[in-house]
């Protein structure tokens, strides 16, 4: 068996099968103040007290904070729901995107079933929990009994050698997958993760593979806990590795279908409007014309994805006719960010940025696009609308090209600066 169905094997008792429905005890429940209010109004008719107040994570980071009276009405109901069930893990402060908050606050382990009212909830796989979203009515209950059903997926095996360039992070790798595999051709699968390119990635180059096996359809994506992976977990939940449940695929594990990537020569991979897998080579898209630059988001809005930006911006000046917006995806990484310069960096170079959260990734506030404007962005998604007007367009690149584009007004390679 592999990582996937080892986890949903413990949980019930006995090897499953692929394509069989079982119903699995979750491990942790997540909601944000997007998803969690019609959660609520569901849960409310079903139940009048959530099965473990301990199991439940809520965090307010779509919209926060409130830009709109719906929003601060959506979150007064999550608030509500906080103080009458008694829910002891909520982060409704601004303290970050909800998948960059969850492992930082160690409520992330492998071996794990971790749902969310969230397609990006995939993100904690890198961790090698299986985890996944779901919509609202099946999370509501989850917050009453603590069960799912899942139907067991099938299995791909995604494996990845040779060593990214210097200039190219997991952003690309995963940009040129999704552009081979299609958005639509894992749909259900589980994405496996694996190979030696995989098991050097630190932590957060991890998190955004796994955070993006939604955008090509996947249940779930999974990688082996590598050393560095272990050593955060163990960091962040005060646990020892003896006391992780770290899982590892069979050697004669199935798998429906197998890739091979190879990243020795990959260049930057750009995702074109106005779908994820719409990837091309940098160099056939670069000198397209750009209104905004949008670093940030639970895909590039970590702390080596500013790290990567401060580097191309430093002693720089961000293109007059183009707005560059910085995110950082949780406090943490902002207080980092400012304790090694990159806050100021950024500032001086002028750009502009704001409290942690999702901000325009969908195209929510904090840099919406008009018709016509054209935005280079760390996100994970470019669909027609997705950051603001329908007629409006989204690139999907790695943090240092959004900030080389920044500078020079088209999209361009940071090595050419």
């Amino acid at each position: 068996m592999n990582i996937s169905e080892k986890i949903l094997s413990q949980k019930i008792g006995r090897e499953v099968i692929p394509g069989e429905i079982i119903e699995v005890d979750v491990d942790l429940a997540m909601s944000h103040d997007g998803t969690s209010p019609p959660a609520i109004k569901t849960f409310e008719k079903i139940s009048d007290k959530v099965w473990d107040n301990e199991k439940i994570v809520i965090v307010f980071d779509h919209n926060v904070p409130a830009n709109t009276i719906g929003s601060a009405e959506f979150q007064k109901v999550a608030r509500n729901f906080i103080k009458t069930q008694g829910i002891k893990n909520h982060y409704i402060h601004g303290e970050g995107i909800c998948h960059q908050v969850l492992p930082e606050k160690g409520h992330v382990e492998p071996g794990k079933i971790i749902v969310g009212a969230d397609s990006h909830t995939c993100t904690y796989g890198a961790f090698g929990a299986f985890s996944t979203g779901m919509g609202a009515t099946d999370l509501a209950m989850v917050y009453a009994t603590g069960k799912t059903w899942f139907m067991v997926p099938e299995s791909f095996k995604i494996e990845v050698e040779g060593k990214l360039n210097p200039s190219i992070t997991s952003k690309d790798l995963i940009l040129n997958i999704i552009g081979e595999i299609g958005i639509a051709g894992a749909t259900y699968k589980t994405a496996e993760f694996c190979g030696e390119t995989i098991d050097n990635l630190d932590v957060e180059s991890r998190m955004t593979m796994t955070n993006m096996a939604i955008e090509m359809g996947a249940k779930n994506g999974i990688m082996e806990p590598n050393q560095s992976t272990i050593e955060y977990v163990c960091e962040r939940t005060g646990k020892t590795k003896d006391q992780l449940n770290i899982l590892k695929s069979d050697e004669d594990s199935v798998y429906e279908k197998e890739f091979l990537f190879n990243v020795d020569d990959m260049e930057a991979q750009i995702a074109c409007p106005n779908d994820v897998d719409n990837v091309k080579p940098l160099s056939q898209v670069a000198g397209t014309h750009i209104d905004q630059g949008f670093i940030g988001s639970c895909t590039n809005g970590r702390l080596s994805d500013l790290a990567q930006a401060a580097a191309v911006l430093e002693g720089k000046q961000v293109h007059d006719d183009v707005r560059l917006i910085i995110i950082p995806a949780s406090k943490e990484i902002y207080q980092k960010a400012m304790d090694l310069g990159y806050i100021k960096t950024f500032l001086d170079a002028g750009a502009m940025v704001s409290n942690p959260g999702c901000g325009p990734c969908l195209g929510g506030h904090m840099g919406v696009l008009s018709e016509g404007e054209t935005s280079i962005s760390s996100t994970n998604r470019n669909f027609k609308g997705r950051m603001g007007d329908p007629n409006s367009s989204v690139y999907l690149a790695n943090a240092g090209v959004v900030a080389a584009s920044a500078i020079r007004g088209f999209i361009e390679n940071p090595d050419n600066l």
